[in-house]
């Protein structure tokens, strides 16, 4: 499932900020989210569910993003559309028929093959097109002879630092420990470029935990936020609360002190040899708790500070990852802070511009807090 691209800005803004697993339309045709305690699966929810039954309801729209960016595709691909309305639970195109065939393979062949970990997914034929392509392409050139490797020693390997000593450098980058923590909070503004659109854009953050964006549209407010234990987004009035995955990477981006934080959050880390960045070496260090999936981090080699975020949001179907690059670190009352990143997903992209930051100013938490739900009869403009 994918959004009509009409509203690619506040798609990919109220998809990024939240790390693009909601979509307000699709969830206002849905039920009301339960408790944590009880999650719904997707068959108490949701109507002629027949493959995916037992996944949690709220990793059913994830999954269909999953499959949109797979094969480059929109909802209606394989879904009905009536009017301004999508009828989910209609099986009259073929397509939807054999998307069910395939994830049934997909399922079959990772029980079969790879001992149930989803080591292939719809990606994995499919990398973007509707039609995976099956024949080897013909050569349009002629070869040309590579030139011959320089000679390494056999047993050369590259001498690469501890991630300890990263993540300590990346600390003492941005201000260390002391700096970091003589700071509370954190008021910034700015614009958001997506697809040529700017809009205005504010982000309150708060010690130790909560964080808030509001993205200024002309029909109304887009908001992501972490009051410090749920997340939650609205559009013009409509608020509802992240999914678990949502609410995961909503933490991490909400991690006031993250800097020093980081070393807390997994388990375990590894280094290797990171890819240019704008011009800069950097090393990648991979953080990594069991059973969750891992967080990348890339560290430029020579300031130590943080150039790109990369993390995986787990679907029924395989992970969707969200690309974080951040730049233009600006000293800020003793802690450097970028006042440019640039968030990337499959299909989607911005850039976030800080023109304006304070910091210790007051901010009540009440402004991290949901506002009350609409009332029953009301529905989210467009539906």
């Amino acid at each position: 499932m994918s959004l009509n691209r009409r509203n690619t800005p506040f798609v990919v803004c109220a998809l990024a900020l939240s790390t693009g697993l909601a979509i307000v339309g699709a969830w206002a045709q849905s039920n009301p989210p339960q408790s944590p305690a009880a999650p719904k699966l997707a068959e108490e929810q949701f109507k002629n569910i027949k493959v995916l039954k037992g996944v949690p309801a709220d990793q059913i729209f994830p999954s269909m993003q999953f499959i949109t960016a797979s094969l480059g595709v929109e909802c209606q691909y394989c879904h009905v559309r009536e009017g301004q309305k999508l009828v989910f639970e209609k099986d009259d195109k073929k397509t939807k028929v054999t998307a069910r065939k395939m994830m049934e393979m997909m399922f079959a062949i990772n029980k079969d093959n790879f001992e149930g970990h989803r080591d292939v997914t719809c990606y994995s034929c499919h990398r973007g097109a509707a039609d995976p392509v099956g024949t080897p392409l013909v050569a349009t050139e002629d070869a040309k002879p590579e030139p011959e490797p320089a000679k390494a020693p056999a047993d050369a390997k590259p001498v690469l630092p501890p991630a300890d000593q990263l993540l300590d450098k990346y600390l003492a980058a941005v201000g260390g420990q002391a700096a970091l923590q003589k700071v509370t909070s954190r008021v910034e503004k700015g614009k958001l470029d997506a697809g040529g659109h700017q809009l205005p854009i504010e982000v309150y953050a708060k010690a130790p935990d909560k964080r808030i964006s509001i993205m200024h549209m002309p029909n109304g407010e887009s908001i992501t936020a972490f009051d410090g234990k749920q997340g939650w987004l609205s559009n013009a009035g409509h608020p509802h609360p992240m999914s678990a995955a949502e609410n995961a990477a909503a933490r991490i981006d909400s991690d006031f002190y993250f800097a020093s934080d980081v070393k807390t959050l997994y388990q375990k880390f590894t280094v290797v040899p990171g890819e240019k960045i704008d011009g800069h070496d950097t090393y990648l260090v991979f953080g990594r708790n069991e059973g969750q999936p891992p967080l990348r981090l890339y560290f430029d080699q020579q300031t130590g500070l943080l150039l790109r975020l990369v993390r995986y949001a787990e679907t029924a179907l395989g992970r969707m990852p969200t690309q974080i690059d951040y730049a233009d670190y600006h000293d800020a009352d003793g802690v450097k802070i970028p006042y440019r990143w640039t968030l990337a997903r499959p299909g989607n992209r911005f850039t976030i511009q800080i023109d304006q930051v304070q910091q210790n100013v007051p901010v009540d938490d009440a402004k991290f807090a949901p506002p009350p739900p609409p009332p029953p009869d009301q529905k989210p403009a467009g539906h």
